[in-house]
């Protein structure tokens, strides 16, 4: 039976469906409040593990979730799906493609997009990966690049679409490098006739002096070694200069080289959502470079008690005057933070608000089958026991048991059998459009 939304009383608008808008709205579940969740798609995505969508490890319905289906008990709470084109903080009002929404408070939790540093023109070469479109556009470059290889008769053709390059080594670089060598190495290794997968040389492009940066130097160490053991190289301290539709410009400390490749992966940066600036710009605030509002200890906007900005969209300093990283667990704190200062202006108006501070519960990465890198207070470990305790947060972490049940499956299989059986190609292929145009050219000649 549906049950109406509560009336006369405050409305909480949250704008973004991720980890931060999601635990705000969960955490006002018994508050006298009538909340709107608001997103473009209609799921909650489980962003950590997109990388084994793009490389065939998993399905995206694993790690998608409706939202609907997530607040459906939370009789307070309704989801839209629209677009938010804008903002009147004065009038409390909130401006979507074809409506308004009147707010009492408002929620900014819309995360973030792909940087590429000025360089856009690049975006179409590089795929970045934040959505399930992204994911599929990577999977069918990558195992496209395999079929045009099996069918290439000119060698350093064949060579160039066996080149995959990840620029970026953070930890979603590094994941889908390690996942990359394990295709070519295992998945595909007796798939093709003509070609030999696992002679694909993947590489990794760092500008900083290492990869993994902010794990300690002995994790980053046995990173390394574990990323080459792969077959992986990596390129530290070097910059990307131009990309193409068959190569890519690096700049060495040995001067300047150029990669022949038809496959080229984007993990170097992030940039907030533009949702950001448009906020930031109606409430008279000024963002960083990289679009994110400067947030009160609160996480409120600075003169505006009743907007909040939480996730990679806003910039809020720890105890030290430092940025808080973009990780979902720093989300997912300041949603239920926000929450409860929401909750306390209601109940308490005019007490003092607490400060958010953030717990850091430790990191973790994947490198490759078997090894994961882990630091969990004072405590590092590297390898096969890192990659089993990243393997449980992980499961913990997906929202609904359907999905936590068939993920371990596919991974229960995938680590048996080598096997990745998400490997479908979506849409038309490049090589074949490329086939019909030549045709078409041979035609008109």
């Amino acid at each position: 039976m549906n049950r109406p939304l509560p009336q006369n009383v405050p409305h909480v608008v949250i704008v973004g469906g991720g980890f931060g808008g999601l635990e705000t709205a969960r955490r006002l579940k018994r508050a006298d409040v009538r909340v709107t969740m608001i997103d473009r798609h209609n799921y909650h995505l489980f962003q950590p593990l997109l990388y084994q969508v793009a490389t065939g490890g998993l399905s995206p319905a694993n790690i998608a979730t409706p939202l609907r289906s997530i607040v459906r008990r939370q009789a307070n709470c309704e989801v839209l799906m629209g677009e938010v084109i804008g903002f009147d903080v004065a009038q409390r009002r909130l401006i979507l493609a074809d409506d308004e929404l009147q707010y009492d408070f408002l929620v900014l939790a819309a995360g973030a997009t792909h940087s590429y540093f000025g360089r856009d023109e690049w975006a179409k070469f590089a795929p970045g990966l934040k959505t399930i479109s992204d994911a599929a556009d990577i999977r069918g470059r990558i195992y496209v690049a395999f079929e045009a290889a099996e069918r290439e008769p000119d060698p350093e053709i064949r060579k160039s679409l066996m080149t995959f390059v990840v620029v970026g080594g953070g930890p979603t670089g590094v994941e889908l490098a390690g996942a990359l060598a394990e295709i070519a190495r295992h998945t595909l290794k007796r798939d093709f006739r003509h070609i030999r997968p696992q002679d694909a040389r993947i590489i990794i492009v760092e500008a900083a002096p290492r990869i993994l940066s902010h794990y300690p130097d002995d994790l980053c160490e046995q990173a390394i070694k574990k990323v080459r053991s792969l077959g992986i190289e990596v390129m530290i301290d070097t910059k990307v200069t131009d990309i193409n539709d068959t190569a890519v410009h690096l700049s060495t400390p040995n001067g300047d080289t150029v990669v022949r490749t038809k496959t080229v992966l984007w993990g170097a940066g992030v940039q907030a959502n533009p949702l950001g600036r448009l906020l930031a710009d109606d409430a008279g605030v000024t963002t960083d470079r990289g679009g994110r509002i400067p947030v009160t200890p609160t996480c409120q906007i600075e003169n505006h008690n009743n907007v909040f900005a939480i996730g990679d969209i806003a910039v809020c300093l720890d105890e030290s005057g430092k940025p808080l990283p973009g990780l979902a667990a720093v989300a997912v704190q300041q949603g239920a933070h926000v929450a409860s200062v929401i909750k306390q202006s209601i109940t308490q108006p005019g007490r003092t608000l607490s400060p958010f501070r953030y717990s850091n519960k430790g990191s973790m990465a994947t490198i490759g089958r078997a090894a994961a890198v882990a630091q969990i207070g004072s405590y590092k470990t590297c390898g096969w026991f890192a990659w089993i305790l990243w393997l449980f947060v992980h499961l913990m972490l997906i929202v609904q048991f359907q999905n936590r049940l068939l993920i371990l499956i596919q991974w229960a299989w995938s680590y048996a059998t080598f096997n990745r059986s998400n490997r479908i190609i979506l849409g038309e292929p490049a090589l074949f459009r490329k086939s019909a145009k030549s045709k078409t050219q041979d035609t008109s000649a």
